[in-house]
């Protein structure tokens, strides 16, 4: 895993500070086109991991990946998964029975409707944790995933419905199926940490806010630190410009120093910003340059 991920919130119109930049946003990145000649300069910029959803856009962006492997000889999706969104819209244009063919995976229609009938009836959340896995990563076959993430939305809710073993089940399956490590993404660092950690998940990799402003932080700066200090796992920090609160200088020299930090995963929209930050956080992280901070 480098140090430097690339995220993908720029590309469809997320911007938890403001909304009018978000619709510009939103706007300008229709054109996949447009989503690849940043990810080009991204690339370019010796970045080569791409932490993204399962947008449909992306399945797009995959295919051109597939399509020139010497280009792309080291490039490597996160993917996160579900993209709500996406279920609901295909809800909404395919009714029930279209969205479900589209979404189950190729290894046969009766044999992924078993898993999840199975699934339901018993209630059975193993089973539908790994049958919405390997729905959302057909989009990704033939392309490198070394690590696939639960998304927040996701992880979170399965926390506060103590279902704690369903998180478990995502990481076996994800190991067993994909070759693949398991990643969550999450609102609550401390108590996820706790719960992975009772439920036999180890070392596992967690991506959440981390940022000097404590921007979206549960629980606050003090419990971020405490946890990253006294517990064994690999933190990704996400938002670490807390929305565009934070200075770049001020908040990379801060996150670097951050102890047991693994990895930052950031948005940019132009090369210059993605620069700006491959500088920052070669000067401010030991081990430079990007391309040799590998864990």
């Amino acid at each position: 895993m480098y140090k430097l991920l690339f995220g993908d919130n720029q590309f469809f119109g997320v911007n938890h500070v403001s909304e009018e930049k978000a619709r510009a946003q939103a706007m300008r990145f229709q054109d996949v086109g447009a989503i690849i000649d940043v990810l080009d300069a991204a690339y370019d910029e010796g970045i080569r991991t791409f932490m993204c959803t399962t947008h449909e856009r992306i399945e797009i962006v995959a295919n051109h990946m597939r399509a020139n492997p010497t280009r792309y000889a080291d490039f490597m999706f996160f993917p996160g998964m579900p993209y709500a969104h996406k279920y609901a819209n295909a809800m909404t244009e395919d009714g029930f029975l279209g969205a479900i063919k589209g979404f189950l995976p190729d290894e046969g229609l009766l044999n992924a409707a078993v898993r999840g009938g199975v699934s339901i009836a018993r209630k059975d959340i193993e089973g539908l944790t790994t049958l919405l896995v390997d729905a959302e990563m057909k989009m990704f076959k033939g392309v490198s995933t070394p690590v696939i993430f639960l998304q927040n939305v996701v992880t979170d809710l399965l926390m506060g419905l103590k279902l704690d073993v369903a998180l478990r089940a995502f990481a076996d399956h994800v190991r067993k199926r994909y070759k693949a490590e398991p990643g969550f993404i999450t609102m609550n660092l401390p108590r996820l940490v706790r719960v992975l950690e009772d439920v036999g998940v180890d070392n596992p990799i967690i991506c959440s806010n981390i940022n000097k402003a404590g921007f979206r932080m549960c629980g606050g700066l003090q419990a971020y630190e405490d946890t990253l200090k006294q517990h064994k796992f690999r933190a990704i920090a996400m938002s670490v410009f807390a929305s565009g609160a934070l200075k770049p200088q001020e908040a990379i020299e801060w996150v670097c120093q951050v102890p047991n930090l693994e990895a930052i995963v950031f948005g940019a929209s132009s090369r210059g910003n993605i620069r700006n930050t491959r500088e920052l956080v070669e000067k401010y992280w030991k081990n430079s340059p990007v391309e040799q901070l590998e864990t």
